[in-house]
């Protein structure tokens, strides 16, 4: 005889750690799922990014990629690679070396019980001694993670980024005083008057435009030391199979300024849940003799980031006076480590040393500039 009461099946929580190289294409929706439930994901954490960067620079057999499930839901995961350290094996997040932001994804609505089911599938796994987080923003989910993670837990400061609010023009202006205001309308007047075509490049022209823009980037740095990696094959062509995936995802934006039917200036954004993300722009050495170029892409990026809803755009790492004479909001990443071992302590101690160095001088360089330290 039925009584009537419907019992709800009990929840089924489940853990895989792989390492084949159809991993990642195979849980592609649950990925791209996953990633719009996690309230702290970031452009460096979406499926177009992350799978980019695994096909042009994974190493065979390097793959970690530690999943957790609730049910057939996929709640967290963590895209590890193994990168050899000391003779012994550390775990570090796919992309590390070309994302600003390193993190793991995890479902809002779980977080507790799918971080607890992650740190054990990760203490299960042998032969490694240390997870390594090098560019960890405020509020990350890794913070999370280090919290319930039961052994030595490293965490150390990492590089600053500068943020501005977005909004259009005259709310730019308001920020400044009157006579620094009056130079910069001084500065957009003569920017217009070379009548420059912005346009946005489609999906499909986005290859090409990742090959035109790293041109001109290589170009403006030629004799001052440019990023080594930047000239280098592999990046323009995860760049290039990144932003074609991200595009179409909404995810990422490149904007190319002409001067008639010349390519003057071309810029490469990322587009994150609240900011907008200045990753990489190029311009003719040429243009600078006659505008300033650092404004007439910032007014751009801080229109778009507006007109997209985001509270913000993102000048991401680094310190440079151009940026600092915008008046940014300067916070810190920061890099955290799980250890696993004594080894991993050791390598987690070492780093900090380095870590400390490095806060010491970008204080000083803050300083210098006006714009004060990040937040610690």
């Amino acid at each position: 005889m039925s009584t009537g009461v419907q019992h709800t099946p009990p929840v089924t929580w489940a853990t895989q750690v792989r390492s084949d190289d159809e991993a990642l294409p195979q849980i592609e929706q649950r990925w791209r799922d996953l990633y719009d439930r996690s309230a702290t994901a970031t452009p460096f954490q979406s499926f177009g990014w992350v799978t980019a960067w695994w096909r042009h620079y994974g190493q065979p057999g390097g793959l970690r990629l530690v999943l957790v499930w609730r049910d057939d839901e996929l709640v967290a995961a963590a895209p590890l690679t193994v990168s050899p350290n000391w003779r012994r094996p550390v775990w570090r997040p796919l992309s590390a070396g070309q994302s600003d932001f390193t993190d793991v994804l995890v479902d809002d609505r779980y977080a507790d019980e799918a971080v607890d089911h992650l740190v054990r599938a990760l203490l299960e796994q042998p032969g490694w001694h240390a997870l390594d987080f090098p560019e960890v923003p405020p509020g990350a989910a890794v913070d999370l993670l280090a919290r319930r993670w039961p052994r030595d837990v490293r965490r150390m400061p990492s590089s600053v980024c500068l943020h501005l609010p977005a909004g259009d023009t005259a709310a730019f202006l308001s920020r400044f005083r009157s006579r620094p205001a009056g130079k910069i309308r001084t500065r957009l007047r003569r920017i217009d008057s070379h009548r420059l075509d912005v346009t946005r490049v489609p999906a499909d022209g986005a290859a090409e435009a990742v090959g035109d823009l790293l041109e001109l980037h290589l170009g403006q740095w030629r004799g001052r030391g440019v990023n080594r990696e930047h000239t280098r094959a592999r990046f323009r062509d995860m760049l290039a199979e990144a932003s074609t995936a991200m595009i179409r995802d909404g995810q990422a934006a490149i904007v190319r300024y002409r001067r008639g039917e010349e390519l003057v200036a071309s810029d490469l954004l990322l587009i994150g849940r609240d900011f907008v993300g200045a990753y990489l722009y190029g311009s003719d050495p040429s243009l600078r003799s006659g505008m300033d170029v650092s404004l007439m892409l910032l007014r751009y990026d801080l229109q778009l980031a507006h007109d997209l809803g985001v509270p913000r755009l993102s000048l991401l790492r680094g310190q440079e006076e151009y940026k600092w004479k915008w008046q940014p909001t300067p916070t810190r990443n920061h890099r955290v480590i799980l250890c696993r071992s004594a080894v991993g302590g050791l390598y987690a101690a070492t780093a900090h040393g380095h870590a400390r160095l490095r806060a010491y001088k970008q204080r000083r360089v803050a300083a210098a500039n006006g714009g004060g330290g990040a937040d610690a």
